[in-house]
């Protein structure tokens, strides 16, 4: 019976020790992985762009914009417009913008859907001042493509359709963090 028992607690330890599983190795990640993985995790950029936009039927509008946001797979931020035409007629967009990349949650380059809205003011004296003689709500959706070069650098053609335009064109050129 001696035997056994000690049999049986030979045996029981025996398949303790090897039923252990290994312990994985701690991965350590080197400066630049750890750079890349931050830069995966969150995407902060920043555009200029040069813009047209059908604010009447008699022509377009013509400028220049700015743009920021933040976000990965999803981003929210901020683009100011300002326009010019040759009725004498200035306009000034400040649109939230709030931007869906269709590859994924993790995306940030590839094609995006943009939802802005917004004020856009007018001022038709040639001279622009705040606060606007006119102003009204800017609204609309935009399709676009951001195609990324050296992981930083980017170039975005994009389209809209809203109102009080009717549709307009972006082509911007910028920088991610």
């Amino acid at each position: 019976m001696r035997r056994l028992i000690i049999f049986i607690f030979v045996i029981s330890i025996s398949f303790s020790l090897f039923a252990q599983d290994e312990e994985p190795e701690e991965e350590t990640l080197t400066e630049a992985d750890a750079e890349n993985t931050a830069r995966e995790n969150s995407d902060f950029w920043i555009s200029l762009g040069g813009d047209i936009s059908m604010y009447s039927y008699m022509g377009f509008a013509y400028g220049g914009s700015f743009s920021l946001g933040f976000g990965t797979g999803s981003s929210l931020g901020l683009k100011v417009t300002w326009y010019f035409n040759e009725e004498g007629i200035d306009t000034l967009e400040l649109n939230f913008i709030i931007r869906f990349y269709l590859l994924g949650s993790n995306a940030y380059s590839g094609p995006f859907l943009q939802f802005m809205g917004g004020p856009a003011l007018h001022n038709r004296s040639g001279h622009f001042t705040f606060p606007s003689n006119t102003g009204i709500v800017s609204a609309g959706l935009s399709f676009g493509w951001r195609f990324l070069f050296a992981d930083r650098w980017f170039i975005e053609p994009t389209i809209r359709g809203g109102y009080p335009y009717l549709a307009g064109a972006t082509v911007a050129a910028g920088i991610r963090f």
